[in-house]
This record gives C-alpha cells, structure tokens and sequence, in this order.
C-alpha cells in the first residue's frame, strides 16, 4: 500500500488518485467497526459496505486514526487490527482528533470526525446507519450529539436512515432546522426512525434519485458550507418488527438509566440491551440499513462528480 500525506494524514493511493481525477469517493466511519456492531458482523459489514461503493462505481474510503495518524482509506488487516478488542481503540468526535494525533493513539471516527477528516481530504459524500442526535432528556442534560454540530459547518452530504429510536427525534429535526442542515428524505416525505421506515415525523423535501440529490447538494454548495442529509428509510420487509421495537426500546431506555450511563457511554448502552432484547434482529436491520446507505451514497458520489467534472 502507497499513501500521499498531509499534516498528520494519510491518503490511500487509490483514494488519492481517485480524488485527483475527479472520480467519485464514498467516506466511511469506522465508529460502526469498533463500538457498534458486534463481531463478526462488523468486519463483514464493512467489506461489505466497500464493495457496494466499488459496484456503483466509486471509491471507498474508510477513515481512522493509527497510531496517530490519520486513514482516509484503509486495508481489511488495518481495519482489522483496529477493531481488535485488545487494542482498546478510541471512540473519536472530531472535538478528539488533535489529542489522538498528538497522543498517537488508535481511534475510531463517529460522523462527525469522518466528516471533518472526509473534507480536509477533499470528499464531499459520507455513508453510515444512523446520524447522532438529541438524547432524551436533553432539556436537563444537554447531551447532544456533537454530529449534529459538525454536520451544520461541514460541507459533506450524508446518507443515513434517520437517527436512532432511542433519541429525541423530534428535537433533532429541530436542531437540524436552526443549525441550517437540509433534510430531504429518499422518495419518502417522512423521517425514518432507524429501525423503523417512519419515525412519524414529516419531512419538507424528498429526493427520489440519485441525480436528485446530487443536483440539490450540488446546488446547495453554491451558497451554503453546510452538510446535507439524505435520509434513506430501510426497506420496509427488512424493518424490525414494531411491536418488538417498542418493547426493546422501554427495556433498553430503563437499563441505561439503571446503569447511570451518560455521554457517549448511552448509545452503547442502549444498543447493547437492545439487540440483546431483539435476539439480534437490530443488528440484522442495522447491517441491512448500512449497506442500503452506502449503495444509495455511492450512486450519488458517481453521478456528482460528473456534475462537478
């Protein structure tokens, strides 16, 4: 493997050429890999994932932090040891990366940190499952997620199937208003709920193709430094089944606050209980949904850099 570095970033060849011929690059998280599916579901989602990008035919570039440096682009044995457990391996905001570099240590990237590496970088498309959000409560504890924030000054579209249930979903859709975040949902007029098509929130905006988007995101760049989110529901023979949802969600919600779990200990938590309630049918909605966005991120990427070309 080759890489062309920047300040305390290193750029996989094959994304660095894709970028300098204007071809399309697809970033993606390794959050996901790390802390949010369980193995071996993880390391299959992300090779996964990267061969829907290749398909549509862009580039994927999978982005962390080793032993301080920046990947945009990594290989399967990089990603691998990464999610190794024993290599205790960071969860990283963007607020977190100039104290991992420093400290030269492995992390991996939430959204929000992809999407800041994914800029510097010259990428302007993103995949994951779900965006981080308001948390439940937030009127008390202000917990906020800092995706939110970093998507509000961050010129990267985003694909991902809502947010999760276990947030304020309301509130987010609230927060994304004021901090100037377009949302437009995937031929659908309401906001998915993660596992769930509809979280019953209404949507201004749809798109309902690729070039769709594109042609809006590409638009919004004129005058805006703002991401764009494009909500894509999962399909709805693959959502998890509602009265399940439901139940786990309650069960989920009372285990974290029993737990006394804050920050960014809750979503762990709660996932946690939650595919453990489920009997692991989060976790197969969750690797339907993932590979769904990245397909849908990697069409838009392609027909954007036509747009751009």
């Amino acid at each position: 493997m080759t890489t062309h570095s920047l300040a305390h970033l290193d750029v996989h060849d094959e994304v660095a050429t894709a970028l300098a011929e204007g071809r399309a690059v697809v970033a993606l998280e390794t959050t996901i890999v790390v802390h949010g599916l369980p193995a071996p579901h993880n390391l299959d989602v992300a090779a996964q994932c990267e061969a829907v990008v290749r398909a549509a035919g862009a580039v994927p570039a999978t982005i962390g932090v080793v032993r301080g440096r920046l990947k945009v682009g990594m290989e399967p044995r990089a990603l691998e040891e990464l999610a190794d457990p024993a290599r205790n391996s960071a969860k990283l905001s963007a607020r977190d990366l100039g104290f991992a570099v420093a400290a030269g240590t492995d992390g991996a990237t939430t959204v929000a940190a992809t999407i800041t590496v994914a800029h510097y970088a010259g990428i302007g498309v993103m995949a994951t499952g779900g965006l981080g959000g308001v948390h439940r409560g937030a009127n008390v504890t202000y917990d906020e997620s800092a995706d939110l924030t970093a998507l509000s000054r961050t010129p990267v579209l985003v694909v991902a199937s809502g947010v999760k249930s276990i947030l304020d979903i309301g509130a987010t859709l609230e927060r994304l208003d004021s901090l100037g975040v377009p949302v437009a949902g995937y031929r659908t007029l309401r906001f998915p709920g993660f596992y769930l098509r509809d979280s019953g929130f209404d949507l201004d905006w749809r798109v309902d193709s690729p070039e769709m988007a594109a042609a809006a995101f590409g638009a919004h760049r004129c005058w805006s430094s703002s991401g764009f989110l494009v909500a894509n529901p999962v399909d709805i023979d693959r959502q998890l089944d509602t009265g399940m949802h439901d139940e786990a969600l309650a069960a989920a919600l009372a285990f974290a606050e029993a737990s006394g779990a804050s920050g960014k200990d809750v979503t762990p938590e709660v996932l946690g209980e939650f595919a453990r309630y489920t009997g692991g049918e989060s976790v197969r909605v969750n690797r339907d949904l993932v590979v769904s966005n990245t397909s849908l991120a990697a069409q838009i990427a392609v027909v954007l850099a036509h747009l751009t070309s």
